[in-house]
């Protein structure tokens, strides 16, 4: 697998376009859960697009890493493509993301499933689960290094 990073404004449209592509099978069809994925957050220019390619170019997995107000990053909109699941794509995605986020704290939004994932890379769960979408998640923080 091929790893890529970039801002919004360095994709090219077919890239773009795999890449919502994929979080629209994944979030909206598979996992059932119809909301505004679209938020404009893509588009700062300080959020990372980091995802994975086969060596035929095929997307196989997809996240982005935001700027929030108070400095902290937030990792989101993780997901791996069905046919590539429990292969350790999450894991290349996130060691990126950890190196994007460098030495600002990180939070995201664990699915309860996935905790143990996130938990390798130093995230903690920091609060009570609630559900988005039907789907149980945990807040997760890592501090800064």
């Amino acid at each position: 697998m091929i790893l890529h990073s970039a801002p919004f404004a360095a994709l090219d449209v077919f890239t773009l376009y795999a890449l919502l592509r994929l979080r629209n099978d994944v979030f909206v069809v598979e996992q059932d859960c119809v909301y505004p994925d679209l938020d404009g957050r893509d588009t700062d220019p300080d959020t990372v697009h980091v995802w994975l390619t086969s060596p035929a170019g095929n997307v196989t997995a997809y996240l982005r890493v935001l700027s929030e107000p108070d400095g902290t990053a937030r990792i989101g909109r993780v997901v791996t493509e069905p046919a590539h699941r429990g292969q350790g794509l999450a894991g290349r995605l996130l060691a990126e993301a950890v190196s994007v986020v460098g030495p600002r704290a990180a939070v995201l939004d664990a699915q309860t499933t996935a905790i143990r994932v996130y938990e390798r890379f130093g995230f903690t769960v920091s609060g009570p689960a609630f559900l988005d979408d039907g789907i149980e998640h945990v807040p997760m923080w890592r501090p800064a290094p």
